[in-house]
């Protein structure tokens, strides 16, 4: 039996999906205005300036940005044309490749990074109230949590 928003939830859910929309559209066109970049390489280029030696499998990038493997091999080929990220095989698997920030590519980031954390802050969080802040950290986590395997559906 389908379970139907009512008519609350269903103005809750197309709130979402509106706020969710709106906020990476502005943070995408700012980014593009700013570093010539989609928040998607954005994205790559913060984990891999996260990861230890600043490389990363390309499987495991892909999952940290939620992305395909496919879409991911698309963008670090347009971010290696740019000289910020360079790919190289592993010695040991030749299934693996690894993604590694450059030099260059840390710089950008470096440069483009805080008018990203300005604009994060104007879209999101000056909107908010401190206790909001709060709130939204929880149902993030909620909503991101990975499901009990042991209850039921």
């Amino acid at each position: 039996m389908t379970r139907w928003l009512d008519d609350d939830e269903q103005r809750t859910w197309r709130a979402f999906l509106a706020a969710s929309q709106r906020v990476q559209e502005e943070l995408d066109r700012q980014l593009q205005r700013d570093s010539g970049m989609p928040h998607a390489y954005y994205a790559v280029l913060v984990k891999l300036s996260e990861a230890p030696g600043r490389t990363m499998r390309m499987s495991e990038l892909a999952a940290e940005v939620n992305s395909s493997q496919s879409r991911l091999s698309h963008a670090v080929k347009r971010l290696e044309e740019r000289g910020w990220v360079r790919r190289e095989p592993c010695d040991t698997d030749k299934r693996v490749s690894w993604a590694i920030l450059t030099d260059q590519g840390l710089a950008v980031l470096t440069a483009t990074a805080p008018g990203h954390v300005e604009a994060v802050r104007q879209t999101v969080f000056d909107r908010l109230a401190p206790e909001q802040v709060v709130q939204l950290a929880a149902i993030c986590a909620a909503i991101l949590a990975k499901p009990d395997p042991d209850l039921p559906a």
